[in-house]
């Protein structure tokens, strides 16, 4: 068994639909009213949710959003890049991991609202990150990018496109 798969079974970890596996490993039993939250959300949320996160080398993380923030933590494994729109246009990568001369972080962050995906550097490595929302995680707060809205929104970032869409 490789690494990757090792850490996947050791962790419990589950397909996940926007590619890559994951497990949650906390929902916060405090709930925040409909009341207290933004507009965007429908109801009730969890204060905080987090999950393990595993992506390997010949998968991607499909571009999408959320409706709450989300930080992600770099654990292990090879460099893990963030492709993230920002709201004038512009495509930002940040990379996770652990060499700090290359310019890696441990932790980013992705604004509510905003288009991102995610893939590992190497095609046989595999990297173990987590995510922390804030208010926790809601399928109803998840939505997966159309590649045509996508392209047609963004053409000149194509080939990122292309590459975190079905």
């Amino acid at each position: 068994m490789n690494e990757a798969a090792s850490w996947i079974e050791w962790l419990g970890l589950v397909p996940h639909r926007e590619g890559g596996y994951y497990r949650e490993i906390y929902r916060s039993e405090d709930l925040v009213p409909a009341a207290g939250l933004p507009p965007r959300f429908s109801g009730s949320r969890a204060l905080a949710t987090s999950i393990y996160y595993l992506l390997t080398g010949r998968q991607v993380s499909y571009f999408h959003r959320l409706r709450s923030d989300e930080i992600w933590h770099f654990y292990l494994g090879g460099r893990l890049t963030l492709a993230i729109i920002r709201p004038a246009g512009g495509l930002e990568e940040i990379n996770l991991g652990q060499d700090f001369s290359a310019g890696e972080v441990l932790q980013a962050v992705i604004r509510a609202g905003q288009w991102f995906g995610a893939f590992v550097a190497e095609p046989d490595s595999f990297a173990l990150a987590g995510c922390t929302l804030s208010p926790g995680f809601d399928f109803a707060d998840f939505e997966l990018a159309g590649r045509a809205e996508l392209l047609g929104q963004y053409p000149q970032h194509r080939s990122t496109i292309l590459k975190l869409t079905r």
